[in-house]
Parts: structure tokens; sequence; C-alpha cells
């Protein structure tokens, strides 16, 4: 089957090509080819066939990890995960997949095998046990991928509104536990960090967040990221992502709980929410990075027509 070339141009003017119907396309494909609007060129093949031939060890498998297992699958040759409750967690994977890993049992350690990718998707705390157990990790052999959250950026008690947008240069807060955890894997083992916004999908609905009164449909900004998205910015962080760097994840577009409420009420029922209370504003969280580092990688920006379909389901 011959190759399908497909050119786009975002809003930036820059240019992808995405290569379809091939497995193994060639990086000499690619050779000479640059964008003559900006000069750089991304390039992303198919994943639905591409494989390679390594391995990839889930640490903490939950939520993200079953929508993250499918398409692993496809690019990993095996795919193991880890899970302090694995009857629950671990339920989707067969036994031989299953990794028993505990951060606070040093003699689960071992079993975290050298040469195979790593994507980390519990909080990094205690700061002195992911240091102890960095040791062990040999970080010239593997990739490093570490979730975490956009909570790390530290933003005062400033009450500007809107917020300024925060990118990844922004002050991080590194009194947080979990934010030390990352810093440490970032900046000594070379993980790739990715700082995620609020994760939604199947099974995990915020218009449910304002019913039950967990958010009240404030003036307060909050960035979401589809867990389907997340999952797809993960492997491509395993094989593309730059060592040592950190991303926001968010599906780039910040909105308020108030308007998410007011534009969902119109289209579907709701329980009356808790009245709203003053708070923070919130942040707005930039995606420009992520989206100069990949391309065009969000398919779930129309939040209401997802939640819809959430709703539905």
């Amino acid at each position: 089957m011959f190759p399908l070339v497909r050119i786009s141009q975002n809003e930036n003017r820059s240019i992808y090509i995405t290569i379809e119907n091939q497995c193994q396309p060639d990086q000499k494909d690619f050779d000479g080819l640059s964008s003559i609007v900006t000069g750089t060129l991304f390039t992303y093949s198919n994943r639905e066939c591409l494989t390679v031939h390594k391995f990839l060890i889930i640490l903490g498998s939950g939520y993200t990890a079953r929508f993250l297992l499918p398409p692993a699958s496809r690019q990993y040759a095996h795919v193991f995960a880890t899970s302090r409750a694995p009857d629950r967690h671990l339920n989707h994977i067969t036994p031989d997949r299953r990794i028993r890993f505990d951060l606070t049992q040093q003699s689960t350690w071992k079993n975290i095998s050298t040469g195979t990718d790593l994507l980390w998707c519990f909080p990094a705390t205690p700061p002195d046990l992911v240091q102890k157990f960095a040791v062990t990790l040999d970080p010239l052999s593997r990739r490093l991928v570490v979730l975490g959250s956009t909570s790390a950026y530290e933003v005062g008690g400033s009450r500007e509104y809107p917020p300024p947008w925060i990118d990844e240069t922004a002050p991080i807060d590194l009194t947080k536990p979990r934010v030390q955890g990352e810093e440490f894997l970032r900046t000594n083992c070379g993980a790739i960090v990715l700082r995620v916004a609020g994760i939604y999908g199947p099974g995990r609905n915020p218009i449910d967040w304002i019913r039950t009164g967990r958010v009240s449909p404030s003036r307060n900004y909050v960035n979401l990221i589809h867990v389907a998205d997340l999952a797809r910015i993960c492997l491509a962080t395993l094989e593309h992502g730059k060592p040592g760097e950190a991303y926001n994840v968010s599906d780039g577009t910040p909105r308020t709980w108030r308007e998410i409420h007011e534009t969902v009420s119109q289209h579907l029922s709701s329980a009356s929410p808790a009245a709203a209370i003053d708070q923070q504003p919130g942040k707005r969280i930039s995606t420009v990075k992520l989206g100069e580092s990949f391309g065009p990688i969000i398919r779930h920006r129309d939040l209401y027509a997802e939640l819809v379909k959430i709703e539905k389901e």
C-alpha cells in the first residue's frame, strides 16, 4: 500500500506533514523538507500501525492508563503496569503483564527492570523515597515521563482577572512535596514532566462535579484535558519529548465554571448547583509549547460536545 501524505498548516503558519498507511516511515523520507514559512517541519507517522520494539512500564495504573493501554500496545512490543490495588486497577491487564511495585516497599523496586521506558502516573512523593528510587533507574537506558499537575504553579494571592497566561517558565511551588519529587526526577534523571490540567472523559464527568457541589459555577477559571488526548500526548512525549523538559497539557481553552454550567444547562438537565462563592481567579494554562513540540495533537477541543457524549453514555 502506498503511503498517503497529508499536508496541513495551523494558525501559527507552521506546516505539518502526516504519513498514513505506512508502518515504518524512514527519516530519509523527510530529509531536505522544511516549511517555507517557518523553516520548521513537524513529522508524524500513523501510530495505528507503528510498533517500536521496546518495553513500557506504567507506574501507578489508574483512570488514564485504561485509555493509554490500547494505543501503547501498538507503539510498544510489550506493555506492563503496576498498581497498589491490582484487583481494581489492573483487571483489564493479563496477569503476566502485571508488575508488583510500591514506592514505599523498597523490596519491590528491583521488579522495575532496566532498559524499559517508564510512564510515572502517581504523585512523585514522598521526595526522599523518590530520590532513593531514582538512583536505581539508570536514566540513560530508558525514557521517563512523569505525570504532574498544573497545581505545581505558584499563583500567590493575585486577584488579577482574567488571570495571566501561565507557561512552563512560570514559578512553581517547591514547598509542595509532589513538585519536589517531580523536579528531582526532571533535573537529575532527565524525566519529562507533563503538568496536566483536570482530566475528564467517560466515567469522569465535570458536570457531575457541579451537580454534587464539588465545584460551584463561579468565575474561577479551569483548564481541562480529555483523557484520550492525554494518552496520545503521553505516547508522543515518550517517543519525541526532550529529556529534562516540562510541558503543560490542556485542551488550550481555559473556561470559567460559570460558563461551563450555563452552556451545558442549555443542552442538559442538571441539578441546581451550590451558590457561587468568592474564589481565587484560577489559572489560564498556555499550551503553546505543547503545540510547537508535537503539532496538532489535541482532538477533543469541543468540551461541550464531549460532555454531551459523556452524559449520553
